[in-house]
């Protein structure tokens, strides 16, 4: 007799650096629940985002496709709800669907989530305590509460009322940790007698980087002292204790609203054990990015440096996945939806970019599979972070960055001093990206090597080059 179709709960966070996961060896905080998915499954030690901010990245997870295809190259560009999705093809193929909390795709009868039989998600951002909620019934739905457990209190309402004949695929889409980090009553002191401890490249100087990652404006003094850190700064610090002080502000604050997505999902996985559909349910934990943690002494994302580019993902399914394994093997968004599609029977569509890695759950390893990824971030210099437009490719052992400073579509924009800049790491010998060898001796060779893999991957998913960089 075939075993039942398996069901699937798909967790994801918003801005949760895989490094603030003590599954993935934090040193600064524990997540006992979110273990427990990496304990009973695999734990993907090089899953990357293609684009380091949250619609793209959401975008490419829905559609399994790059942002220039999918169109969502920015946080202002929306998702076209007409396109293919996998949580559609999963409900066309007899699933229930619903989508409980972070939409960040736009909103509108063109951009409404699509593919769910039930979605009531956050208006924009939406906001921590007493939040507005969109639903498809009931339009505008007003709640106190903290968003954090009124998204799992949806989740597991929607579990309790669900056809018990049909297998199911719910989302759970958190609002945290986004800034601007928000606690709860239960965890609002946690941390308060401690220090934090600071990354090892806190102090990074930036120099030899790129002029215009130098410019970036994420570093602890571009953090508001109402909004981001809640409290007027102490008088009489010197400059390095107000950095050393708004990071402590920033960093307890954020893994406070993450101890509280922990909590939030042990509710979610002690109800798929009292209810008997552990074993058949796939689960799925993942952040639309990574996130700098005071790492080279920003906050943010965006840049494809590691803490930003890398994403935490964990997968349990106890019928078909080795408890407590791990893979080294390069997985990117786009890859997430065919993969899920694959473990469910489902066959994936031809125009999908993304690859299923089951046979890596599997623990096996396809003899082509791919050694290197590509990025490209397309939000030029928001004013906000300074943040420049750039791609690029990674391989297990170095990473090539190229900044083409495209001041197109910035009203008043100059042109940068260095049209190109160009960064290159090696990432066994620096794997905190802290020197820059592009143009140093002998990385000739490894620079042609890297540019043409990039050149490469830019035609495999059909992007193309920015006209200034020869």
């Amino acid at each position: 007799m075939a075993s039942a179709p398996p069901n699937l709960v798909f967790i994801m966070s918003d801005d949760h650096a895989a490094h603030a996961l003590s599954c993935y060896g934090s040193r600064i905080n524990q997540t006992p629940h979110l273990d427990r998915i990496a304990e009973g499954g695999m734990r993907f030690d090089a899953a990357f985002c293609t684009n380091s901010i949250c619609a793209p990245s959401r975008a490419a997870i829905l559609t399994g496709t790059y942002n220039h295809v999918n169109g969502v190259t920015t946080l202002d560009t929306p998702l076209d709800n007409t396109l293919w999705t996998f949580p559609a093809e999963l409900r066309a193929h007899g699933w229930q669907t619903a989508i409980f909390g972070k939409w960040h795709l736009g909103h509108g009868a063109n951009a409404d989530p699509s593919g769910f039989d039930t979605w009531r998600v956050l208006p924009g951002q939406g906001h921590y305590h007493n939040p507005v909620f969109l639903d498809h019934e009931r339009g505008i739905d007003e709640r106190g509460g903290y968003v954090t457990d009124l998204i799992t209190d949806d989740c597991l309402d929607w579990l309790d009322e669900r056809d018990q004949s049909r297998p199911f695929a719910l989302f759970c889409h958190h609002k945290a940790p986004h800034r601007t980090w928000e606690p709860d009553e239960k965890h609002f002191t946690m941390y308060e007698d401690e220090e934090i401890p600071f990354p090892d490249t806190f102090r990074d100087d930036l120099v030899g980087r790129a002029e215009v990652v130098q410019a970036v404006r994420m570093r602890m003094m571009d953090l508001d002292p109402i909004t981001d850190l809640k409290a007027t700064v102490p008088p009489g610090l010197t400059l390095d204790e107000e950095i050393d002080w708004r990071y402590q502000r920033y960093i307890k604050d954020y893994l406070r609203v993450v101890a509280s997505i922990d909590d939030n999902v042990g509710r979610l996985l002690d109800w798929l054990d009292d209810a008997g559909l552990a074993d058949n349910t796939i689960v799925v934990y993942t952040s639309d990015q990574g996130f700098f943690l005071g790492d080279h002494g920003w906050f943010d994302k965006r840049l494809m440096y590691e803490e930003s580019l890398a994403m935490p993902l964990m997968i349990r399914h106890p019928e078909r996945v080795t408890a407590g394994t791990t893979s080294d093997d390069i997985v990117v968004n786009v890859d997430f939806g065919p993969t899920l599609l694959d473990l469910m029977g489902v066959d994936v569509p031809s125009h999908v970019q993304g690859r299923s890695f089951a046979p890596i759950l599997d623990g096996g390893r396809p003899d082509d599979w791919p050694e290197s990824m590509y990025y490209r971030y397309w939000m030029h210099n928001d004013g906000a972070h300074a943040v420049p437009a750039h791609y690029g490719v990674r391989t297990r052992t170095h990473k090539l960055i190229c900044y083409y400073n495209d001041p197109l579509g910035q009203p008043g924009a100059q042109e940068p001093a260095n049209p190109v800049e160009w960064e290159l790491f090696d990432l066994v010998a620096d794997p905190m990206e802290v020197d820059n060898i592009h143009g140093k001796p002998d990385t000739e060779a490894i620079t042609l090597e890297l540019r043409a893999e990039l050149d490469r991957l830019q035609a495999a998913v059909g992007d193309v080059p920015h006209p200034d960089v020869e």
